[in-house]
């Protein structure tokens, strides 16, 4: 006799890990993407135009990866 499985074990340990995972990636990168612009703006008004365009830099590049995360997630939530 073949019993039903109420619950796939393995398939809900992998979705709690990869969300636990990406939630914590993204609240880092978003984080980053704050520190950046917030230092962008002290560094601005301090007349260091150098130090000012590398956390601009920083603060792009994080909110490029947060923007590229909610796409991917949008695209993997609409292939399922």
């Amino acid at each position: 006799m073949i019993l039903a499985s109420i619950v796939e074990w393995q398939e809900l340990a992998e979705t709690v890990v990869a969300s636990t995972v990406a939630g914590v990636g993204v609240t880092f990168a978003f984080s980053v993407a704050i520190w950046g612009i917030g230092r962008f703006s002290d560094l601005s008004r301090g007349e260091r135009p150098l130090a000012a365009g590398g956390a601009a830099v920083v603060a792009s590049l994080a909110l490029s990866a947060v923007a590229a995360t909610v796409v991917i997630g949008i695209i993997v939530m609409t292939n399922k």
